[in-house]
């Protein structure tokens, strides 16, 4: 494909085929990605792939983890606290530290993106059980046989995490040429214990951000795509 064409194409795919991925190609995937750019050539990054028995083990976990931490609302704070301490369910503290809050535009823009994902899933927004099934399918990666989590060293502070956005987005173009699908989650940073349980993930590494990877079903779920703003609305205008 053409640059242009890869580019399109790619988006968050939250339906896998069973079909597996290779290692040979895993490692071709992640042989582009180190063709990323980073500051001064730190490359500050360590990488986490998990497949098989080890993928289910983790999701697993995650799942577990999910569930639990939704049926917490409705407990007292005492119970709260137990089952947190007791389920290892405080999250991961990088995420508590870079997953901003979302206000104005960006909450607008998230609302209407999900309002049409929920629309093409066909549930509807006072559906709170469905909703949390399709939330919960983080967890179990979307049927994915691969899952990847990118750890940085906080050392580098700013920096880590623009280098860690430049070498996804070439994972997930690399991905998408060799006619395969990614999703991007924030909510595979939610906790970090079940993929150290299996990883010897050096000292010192925080992870930034997980994704899934596979290859993409018919699902109609996978045709959807959220709206982009115009390049009119980007750029900013001269004084």
């Amino acid at each position: 494909m053409t640059f242009n064409e890869v580019n399109t194409k790619r988006r968050s795919i939250r339906d896998f085929t069973k079909q597996e991925v290779s290692t040979e190609l895993i490692n071709e995937i992640l042989k582009d990605a180190l063709e990323a750019p980073s500051s001064s050539n730190t490359q500050p990054l360590k990488v986490v792939v998990a497949t098989g028995n080890t993928l289910k083990e983790i999701g697993k976990e995650l799942t577990f983890k999910y569930n639990t931490s939704a049926k917490l609302a409705k407990k007292n704070i005492f119970a709260k606290l137990y089952s947190a301490y007791k389920h290892k369910l405080q999250p991961n503290k990088v995420y508590q530290t870079i997953q901003g809050k979302y206000f104005g535009i960006y909450q607008e823009r998230r609302i209407k993106t999900a309002v049409g994902l929920y629309k093409v899933l066909g549930i509807k927004r006072e559906d709170k059980k469905k909703r949390h099934e399709e939330m919960a399918k983080n967890f179990n990666f979307f049927g994915a046989p691969v899952a990847i989590w990118i750890y940085a060293n906080p050392k580098m502070k700013y920096t880590a995490l623009v280098d860690t956005g430049i070498f996804m987005q070439n994972l997930m173009l690399s991905a998408t040429n060799k006619g395969l699908g990614t999703c991007p989650q924030g909510a595979l940073n939610l906790w970090r214990e079940p993929v150290d349980k299996h990883f010897s993930v050096p000292k010192g590494y925080e992870l930034v951000c997980g994704l899934s990877l596979g290859y993409p079903s018919e699902a109609k779920v996978n045709s959807y795509r959220p709206e982009k703003i115009s390049v009119e609305e980007l750029l900013v205008i001269k004084k």
